[in-house]
């Protein structure tokens, strides 16, 4: 099992590679962008992963509202050229709130417009060509959209929770990368669905990188407090209030692993025993820098065990 962290720096690009280096040398695997309305995720893959030799990168995750699969799989490839193969591509469904808010878009049949999207993009990454004719987009090339060197396919991976988005991507993607959805979500709803999604659709068994809000500290009461503010953005949309209370919670901080070494590797343990083939921690900046190094410290220690 691999492990990574989440970097989310508001667009500092010079402190964002810095960080991914420290990361890189604590021993960690991996490195992933978010995507909101600042940074571009999959360029800003390319620069760190370019900078960082040995580091993989990803995106986690660009909304397939508001984005074609044209631009999205040439950004992807440029990123796995620049990388050597390093780059990994995580999608979404995103929200209607952000979706009709930001793009004036409606964010209807997201189901749909996920399977279309990953059918033609997957066609792209895998051929350089698409012919795709969908009810909600179309994706066609009069040129080779193929990028010399984005060897080998960027695998797809899609932030994927809910049973259909989990039949979707156990058909089409590579894997999936769930949030704030701890052991109890994945053992019992998650990982059985979308493994039996691939097998049915004669695809291999799919990565599971979970994404855990984790922080080691000596001072857990105060960074849980933290976590209790800065996580309760996720509260308000459905998929998360499902999932949280799917893993036996009641708010998003429930879910934050935060404690001392010995308590944080063992549920590093908890989510590999509920089928995580990957852990990518997040948040890891709440306690303050001190406790950031801690916890990159310890995760590094966990992935070369």
């Amino acid at each position: 099992m691999t492990i990574g962290v989440a970097l989310s720096l508001q667009n500092r690009v010079d402190s964002t590679v810095q960080l991914a280096r420290e990361a890189h040398e604590a021993g960690l695997r991996s490195a992933w962008f978010g995507q909101t309305f600042a940074y571009d995720s999959p360029m800003l893959a390319a620069i760190v992963g370019r900078a960082v030799p040995g580091l993989h990168v990803g995106t986690a995750a660009i909304p397939v509202f508001g984005r074609h699969p044209l631009p999205v799989s040439s950004q992807a490839q440029t990123a796995q050229a620049a990388t050597g193969g390093r780059c990994h591509l995580g999608l979404a469904l995103g929200t209607k709130q952000l979706t009709e808010a930001a793009f004036g878009i409606p964010h209807e049949r997201p189901i749909g417009r996920l399977r279309e999207f990953l059918t033609a993009l997957r066609q792209l990454l895998e051929t350089g060509t698409a012919d795709f004719h969908g009810e909600l987009l179309t994706a066609t090339t009069p040129l080779s959209a193929q990028v010399p060197g984005a060897d080998p396919p960027v695998p797809i991976l899609v932030a994927a929770m809910g049973p259909q988005a989990l039949r979707v991507s156990g058909e089409l993607a590579d894997g999936i990368l769930p949030l704030l959805a701890g052991p109890r979500a994945l053992a019992e709803h998650i990982v059985p669905a979308v493994n039996a999604a691939a097998e049915a659709a004669g695809r291999p068994a799919p990565r599971i990188v979970a994404f855990v809000p984790g922080v080691v500290t000596a001072d857990a009461e105060t960074v849980r407090d933290t976590a209790t503010a800065a996580l309760s953005f996720y509260e308000q949309f459905p998929s998360y209030q499902r999932v949280i209370e799917l893993s036996g919670a009641t708010r998003a901080a429930d879910l934050a692993v935060i404690g001392d070494e010995e308590h944080v590797a063992a549920e590093v343990h908890r989510y590999r025993e509920a089928g995580a083939t990957e852990v990518v921690f997040t948040s890891t900046e709440l306690g303050g820098q001190a406790d950031r190094r801690r916890t990159w410290k310890l995760l590094g220690e966990l992935a070369s065990a």
